[in-house]
């Protein structure tokens, strides 16, 4: 099967693209919980996909219209800080921006955490 475009400008793989489908199907608790307050345009009609290639990484939720992609952190993310920032910086590239949550936010402030990804949207 010929390679698919996804994002505008990027080629994504076959196999990159049935790994992000096997992501969504397998969400975190932490990662099914934002989920659920953005899917089908609940935060303020905009729209998110979520397990979404961008530049060969997967990204845990993308917002085109906001120009960002969401990242929900556990605990294997503290090893990981170096190799984060640096696939971060590649996807800014594309001028996007980046929230990064830890489960801990998601789990005991999903409140704050929605205002915080709806100003992010809206360019507050």
């Amino acid at each position: 099967m010929p390679e698919r475009r996804i994002v505008a400008g990027q080629v994504v793989t076959e196999s990159k693209r049935e790994r992000a489908r096997q992501l969504r199907k397998t969400l975190t608790p932490a990662e099914a919980i934002p989920w659920e307050a953005v899917r089908s345009r609940r935060l303020d009609g905009i729209k998110f996909r979520r397990q979404q290639v961008i530049d060969g990484f997967i990204v845990d939720f993308y917002c085109h219209a906001g120009g960002l992609f969401l990242e929900v952190d556990g605990g294997i993310h503290v090893a990981r800080r170096e190799a984060d920032a640096e696939r971060d910086e590649i996807i800014r590239r594309r001028h996007l921006r980046v929230l990064r949550f830890t489960n801990e936010e998601i789990l005991t402030a999903l409140p704050a955490v929605a205002e915080h990804i709806r100003a992010a949207c809206k360019g507050t």
